[in-house]
């Protein structure tokens, strides 16, 4: 097996073209002509990844975010980029990313999101004009006041906490959602018709609201995280003889919640 065979997979399902220009999805580190033997998948490729990928003989990595989003003026182990890159050469280890690619497909991050809330009728939010794009829309089964929403997207995210604008008045029918930071689709998401709005990295003012109108911001890892899955189910899909895992001992949300 080489690391072209695992990326042909991949990019089958979230093609490296539709990547947001300023994305750096794609191989960050090592030949598509490497050999592989066995893939870790995480959220964020950190040192620590990369330690566990030693630690299990994994020759290669694949995560949602990049380890390298823009240029290095210098590549030292005193930064965690650094320290995960030379960890990750000396190793032998190639480290993929699926990022925005797998952002902008129906079955990719958003659409996970619209699936744990069964939202019917799923469509893109802020399409590209070729079946994919940004974000999700669709509708409840059945709608719900705000009240009884704030609860089941707790439960579906399994969150303790989540960060609302005030709640709506009256019932909750559509719903419109992005993974990851999704501030910039508040227009697209009131544009659809959407009651309410489900993302992470929702800024102060973004919460007041115009009536009619509710913002839930429920954390940038908590959104996406389900994409590790998907992808792991992918490459076992594809490669089910092969030694595939996910992280078993790696929470990488940077935020902490007292």
């Amino acid at each position: 097996m080489k690391v072209k065979d695992i990326i042909s997979t991949i990019e089958s399902f979230a093609p490296l073209s539709i990547q947001e220009r300023w994305d750096n999805s794609g191989l960050c580190v090592g030949s598509p002509e490497d050999e592989v033997h066995s893939v870790l998948l995480g959220l964020d490729c950190t040192p620590e990844l990369v330690d566990e990928a030693i630690a299990c003989g994994a020759d290669m990595i694949v995560t949602h975010h990049p380890l390298i989003f823009s240029g290095l003026k210098n590549i030292s182990p005193e930064n965690m980029v650094g320290a995960a890159v030379i960890k990750a050469i000396k190793a032998g280890i190639s480290i993929y990313a699926a990022h925005t690619s797998a952002d902008k497909v129906l079955a990719g991050v958003s659409g996970a999101m619209a699936a744990r809330l069964g939202l019917t009728d799923v469509e893109i939010l802020d399409e590209d004009g070729d079946g994919t794009g940004l974000g999700v829309v669709g509708n409840l089964p059945e709608p719900l006041p705000a009240e009884e929403m704030t609860r089941l997207v707790k439960e579906k995210f399994g969150l303790k906490v989540l960060k609302s604008s005030r709640p709506l008045e009256g019932m909750i029918s559509r719903v419109a959602m992005c993974g990851g930071s999704g501030r910039s689709l508040i227009g697209a998401a009131m544009k659809s018709g959407a009651q309410l709005y489900v993302s992470g990295d929702i800024s102060y003012h973004d919460f007041f609201t115009e009536k009619g109108f509710m913002i839930m911001d429920i954390g940038h890892y908590e959104s996406e995280i389900e994409i590790v899955d998907i992808l792991f189910s992918l490459i076992k899909k594809n490669f089910p003889t092969f030694a595939v895992r996910i992280t078993q001992n790696i929470n990488s949300n940077p935020i902490y919640y007292f």
